[in-house]
């Protein structure tokens, strides 16, 4: 069990507006921090460059004040300084810009925290360049339908030039990760044998998920990760990761349900599913759509309005309170 204060964080990526599907996982993240003593931290995931936009991360911290989700750490109106810069710079929006007003918890304005934990691991000959494509693994290690896609260590031996490529990999070893998730129970994961080596850069230089939220779970002491059961296959090979980088202990995790359409798929800011801003223009209020997200992640027995401050008390008299 945690101590008193352990840190949890709301960690959306700026690559579309807030949907329900989002607002599923704050529910959680709030309501089982204020339920048993911890505090939240937002972080905006902003580590691809390529798909995040200012205008996107602006909209999600206008939802988050709208809703009455205030962090504990990385206050909305310190995120808020940077759009207000741009406005005043008659800027247009960028894709991850690292300009002034940086901040700590937004991963475009930290990449010498990246780099400096790859240096760790590099000291300890754990680091190799790879060439190798996605293509180019999935043509050598066909998988079955579901499966995910293996790296088979192809540049393991190579011996590449470090300037042949600015994509990284991290060896992992073959060692079995078991962790207690704090809904689902014990599991057991083998990453080596999921995901192969993983890759902590990319060839453009771009941070990639894995790496990036070890790295910041870590500096940031975030002692219970939750997510949902999406991210779940993930556990293991940041568990090892962290292990490499020298985190003495590893944080709980809880993977929640996620919400799905009528054909089984999960709503997705790539499938344009319906915004909560949207819903606000809609005349939808905070208490009708965290009651709708609720009822739909099976945390109410009927559809109702559910304010703010009721959040804890749908977890706090739940089995969970024996684990977390």
């Amino acid at each position: 069990m945690p101590t008193a204060g352990w840190r949890t964080r709301f960690a959306p990526a700026p690559t579309g507006f807030l949907h329900l599907g989002h607002l599923v996982n704050a529910i959680f993240v709030w309501g089982i921090a204020r339920a048993f003593g911890g505090r939240v931290l937002l972080r905006v995931e902003d580590h691809d460059g390529t798909r995040c936009r200012t205008e996107y991360e602006a909209a999600l911290l206008a939802d988050l004040e709208w809703l009455g989700l205030h962090p504990d750490e990385g206050s909305l109106a310190s995120y808020a300084a940077r759009h207000a810069s741009d406005q005043h710079s008659g800027e247009p929006p960028r894709h991850s810009p690292r300009h002034s007003p940086p901040h700590p918890l937004r991963q475009s304005d930290n990449p010498d925290r990246y780099a400096a934990a790859l240096a760790v691991l590099s000291e300890r000959q754990l680091v190799y360049p790879c060439i190798c494509t996605r293509r180019d693994i999935a043509a050598l290690a066909p998988r079955t339908p579901g499966e995910e896609l293996r790296y088979p260590g192809t540049c393991r031996a190579r011996a590449l030039p470090p300037d042949s490529t600015l994509a990284r990999r991290v060896m992992l070893d073959d060692s079995v990760e078991h962790f207690d998730d704090l809904r689902l129970g014990p599991q057991s994961q083998q990453p080596s044998q999921q995901c192969g080596d993983v890759l902590s850069r990319d060839r453009h230089g771009g941070w990639t998920y894995q790496f990036a939220v070890t790295v910041d779970d870590f500096q940031q002491h975030v002692d219970v990760v939750i997510r949902g059961e999406d991210l779940l296959a993930s556990t293991g090979r940041q568990l090892q990761l962290a292990r490499l980088l020298g985190r003495p202990s590893p944080p709980l995790f809880l993977h929640h349900p996620l919400l799905v359409r009528d054909d089984g798929t999960k709503l997705s800011k790539a499938n344009n599913d319906t915004s909560l801003r949207e819903r606000r223009a809609g005349g939808a209020t905070p208490a009708d759509l965290f009651g709708e997200a609720a009822y739909l992640a099976g945390l109410t027995a009927r559809r109702r309005p559910v304010a703010v401050d009721e959040l804890p008390a749908l977890f706090s008299d739940r089995l969970l309170s024996d684990r977390v």
